[in-house]
């Protein structure tokens, strides 16, 4: 199964065309670290993260990881080792907070952009999350709450997403 993005305002699973947003700047097979971009490609997707705080678990097949306080995604060059990876927040490593004051990441997949062994400044925390007001991201991809909650209702381990 396979998730499509063919433009920056539809995401399309099967039979569903949900209207998303995407990067400010569009997308790019020559994605940066802070460029604005959301990456082309086709790639795997990670687990579910959720605030147990705020939501309660989703009916999906993925594996689902509460987030806690002090979880953060690496975004910091001067630490190639924990770059684009999720990590226990240290004040002195660049990171994207997952325990946010907003909603944003109340619900999010990680997509598995420069992942396996990440280079760094490649771009990182690409992310399918949520928006309200579907205004450009700087990179992720984000969905209204109900169509996030439909999608995780199709989506199985083994999707991938396709970014065109």
């Amino acid at each position: 199964m396979t998730i499509f993005v063919k433009n920056k305002h539809s995401l399309i699973i099967d039979e569903f065309k949900f209207r998303c947003c995407i990067g400010k700047k569009g997308t790019t097979a020559n994605k940066k670290e802070g460029d604005k971009k959301t990456p082309k490609g086709t790639f795997e997707i990670e687990n579910l993260y959720f605030r147990r705080d705020r939501k309660q678990k989703p009916s999906t097949l993925l594996k689902c990881i509460e987030i806690k306080k002090n979880m953060g995604w690496c975004d910091d060059i001067r630490f190639p080792k924990k770059y684009n990876k999720l990590i226990k927040i240290e004040k002195r490593i660049k990171h994207e907070k997952l325990k946010r004051k907003d909603y944003k990441y109340d619900l999010l997949i990680p997509i598995k952009y420069n992942f396996k062994k990440p280079t760094t400044g490649l771009g990182s925390c690409i992310f399918i999350h949520l928006t309200k007001d579907f205004k450009p991201t700087v990179g992720c991809i984000a969905l209204k709450e109900k169509d996030f909650l439909i999608m995780l209702k199709i989506i199985k381990k083994k999707t991938k997403i396709k970014i065109y």
